[in-house]
Formats: structure tokens, C-alpha cells, sequence
């Protein structure tokens, strides 16, 4: 698998004029050889030219965590003494002395890229993200069964929540209960999770605080991990209590949005227009302003990537791409609402991958 990542990126690179590729930290890395580098002073960078071998570049230290793809790519280990930036130059200029450009990782720390550019005074650079954006933003089968099964993880989360107390308890503690419940169901680890209750629901990446929930409140919780190196994420309602008329009112129009977001996501759609078809709902009932952000974001080995569901975006949907569907309502000081469930798009129309119910949850 990884063995073919590479010739698809060296294609492309062809295609740029690209001579090498150079990736440190961040999830291009881990999709090209299988590997996460942790995030080090020490330098591991995968140097890959557009006509050779793939070399992996790791402390001494890091190379038992790496799993040796065959034919994908060289090991070359480097110890506490030596220069991993000399190393990397030189990997370059000796497999191609004519290097000219090179696109390195857009989550490479500032100090490896500009002790690069010294080193490579010839060579100009460019994101990576030109290169690797175009290969990840097309999920294959497999990687769709990735996030499928990582969404069904975070739907028995609020299958199970739907059953838990809320009262008297602090968001730190949801919060807390969301992340272990995630890491339980086979998670990794857990990217986030927002607990909101109450007012705070009103802003959208409010962090848990030791703020009591109380009787009435509306609680938001928008959770996520990585399982298997592909991320879930999922936004459900809870209300604690009787559910105020208004409140009930406001809901319904954000469900209505969030279906019409989702109909609307079939291949060949851009994806503004899928975030126009969301907005419109609440624009028509009044609630335009409280929607302050964009309707959805792709997902992958990141919980944010490519395709980004928003106005000014005139990419096509085509089959494999895969993101979230997630309008919210704001009323400051107030409460705040979000529904979001990860969809991909196929030739037979729109799948979601979160099956959760997307009622308000009444719990006590």
C-alpha cells in the first residue's frame, strides 16, 4: 500500500516539477510510510525524490518504533552527534545535484525548514500539501472502512451517554467520561472533546470547565480520536430536564439544515453549494446570524482536512471524499446548538457514516 502511495506521489511531483518531497511531522508522513514521527527537536524527515528510492531519516533512538515497508523506503538512522539537517542535504544533492525545488511538510517545525533553506541555498520550496492534498482527499475502500468503524465507536459513546447522569456533574467530568469511553472502545487516542453546557454552549469550541450542569441546560458535547490512524468526530444534544418550548423550536430548524447539508452532498455538487443548501434553512428561519461558522471540514488520518465544506469553495464532491455535516445555532449567553455527523460521498449518493439518533437526548 504504501510502496504504491509513493509512486502516486512521485507522479504528481512529476506532474509539479518537483524534485524532491520532505516530510517531518504531521500525518502525510504516517500516510506515505505507515510511521508518526513524534514531535521532536530531534529531526526524522522522509526524503522522497521524484526518481528514486524513498529514504526515511530517524534518530537511533525512534528507529524500533518504524515498521519496514519493503520496497517503499531505506532506513537511514542518525545519531546524537550527527547533523540530521547535513544528512537530509546531502541525501538531496547526491541523488539529484541539480535539485531545484522541493515541497516540505506544512507541519514542519519553522527551525528544520529554515536550517533546510540554508543548507539547500538553491533549492526553492513549496507546501507539501500540493503534492500529498490531491492523493489524501480521495478516500479508497479501505480507508472508508477506517472511518466507518471509528464512527460507530463514537456512536456507542452516545448510545451509552444517553443513559448517563448529567446533573450535578462538571463538563471536566463529561468530558473526562467522553475520553475514556473512546479510548475504551478502541480509540487511540482522544483528538478532543467538547462538553458545553448552558450558556458556554454558546460558543462553539468552548473548553470544559468545572462548571456544574444544571437542571434545563442544554449540553453540547462534539467529540473525536483516532482509531487506526483515521479520525472520528461526532456533535450530539443533550438537554437535562424539561425542554423549553423555544428550545425545541430552535432544534427542529438545526435538524432540518443538517439533513438538507447532507441531501445536498452527491457527487458533482461543489462543496459551497452543499454549505449553502445547510445555511439556507436557518437563514430562512431567522437564525442567519447565529450560524458563524463554516458547515463542514474533511477528515481522514486528520479531523481537519481537505475538503472544506464552505462558501468560496467550487470543488466538485467526487466519489471517496469524506467530511462533516455540521451547522450550528448560537444565542449568546443563552445556549448554543451543533449537529454533526461525517458523510462521504459515492456514485449511489450520500453516506453517513454516524448512525447515533439526532434527537435532543433527554437526560436527567
Amino acid at each position: 500500500m504504501y510502496a504504491e502511495r509513493l509512486d502516486r506521489a512521485r507522479a504528481r511531483m512529476r506532474e509539479l516539477g518537483i524534485d524532491f518531497l520532505l516530510l517531518s511531522t504531521g500525518a502525510d508522513l504516517p500516510y506515505l510510510t505507515g510511521y508518526e514521527a513524534m514531535p521532536l527537536e530531534r529531526l526524522t524527515m522522509l526524503v522522497v525524490p521524484a526518481d528514486a528510492d524513498a529514504v526515511l531519516v530517524i534518530p537511533t533512538l525512534e528507529a524500533p518504533r518504524v515498521q519496514e515497508q519493503p520496497g517503499a523506503f531505506e532506513l537511514f538512522t542518525w545519531d546524537e552527534t550527527d547533523d540530521p539537517i547535513e544528512i537530509v542535504a546531502g541525501l538531496v544533492t547526491g541523488i539529484d545535484p541539480d535539485a531545484s525545488s522541493a515541497a516540505i511538510g506544512d507541519h514542519t517545525w519553522a527551525r528544520f525548514v529554515l536550517d533546510l533553506q540554508r543548507a539547500l541555498p538553491s533549492v526553492e520550496f513549496r507546501r507539501a500539501s500540493v503534492v500529498t492534498g490531491p492523493l489524501r482527499v480521495v478516500k479508497d475502500a479501505a480507508e472508508v472502512s477506517a472511518l466507518r468503524a471509528a464512527a460507530a465507536v463514537v456512536d456507542a459513546v452516545v448510545a451509552a451517554m444517553r443513559e448517563r447522569p448529567f446533573a450535578g456533574r462538571s463538563e471536566l467530568e463529561v468530558h473526562r467520561e467522553l475520553v475514556e469511553r473512546m479510548l475504551a472502545g478502541g480509540h487511540e487516542r482522544a483528538n478532543f472533546a467538547i462538553v458545553a453546557a448552558g450558556p458556554n454552549a454558546a460558543s462553539p469550541h468552548h473548553d470544559p470547565t468545572d462548571r456544574v450542569i444544571e437542571h434545563g441546560d442544554v449540553v453540547l458535547c462534539d467529540f473525536g480520536g483516532t482509531m487506526h490512524g483515521y479520525c472520528s468526530d461526532i456533535t450530539r444534544m443533550f438537554v437535562v430536564g424539561d425542554v423549553d418550548p423555544e428550545v425545541r423550536d430552535v432544534y427542529d430548524v438545526l435538524v432540518a439544515a443538517q439533513e438538507a447539508g447532507v441531501r445536498a452532498a452527491t457527487v458533482g455538487t461543489t462543496c459551497e453549494a452543499v454549505d449553502a443548501a445547510a445555511r439556507a434553512v436557518i437563514v430562512d428561519a431567522g437564525f442567519g446570524e447565529l450560524f458563524v461558522h463554516r458547515t463542514g471540514h474533511g477528515i481522514g488520518t486528520e479531523a481537519h482536512e481537505d475538503p472544506y465544506v464552505v462558501a468560496g469553495n467550487t470543488t466538485p464532491l467526487v466519489a471517496g471524499h469524506a467530511f462533516s455535516v455540521e451547522p450550528g445555532i448560537y444565542l449568546p449567553g443563552r445556549f448554543g446548538f451543533r449537529l454533526e455527523d461525517i458523510v462521504v460521498a459515492t456514485d449511489a449518493g450520500p453516506e453517513r457514516l454516524n448512525h447515533a439518533p439526532r434527537d435532543l437526548a433527554i437526560v436527567h
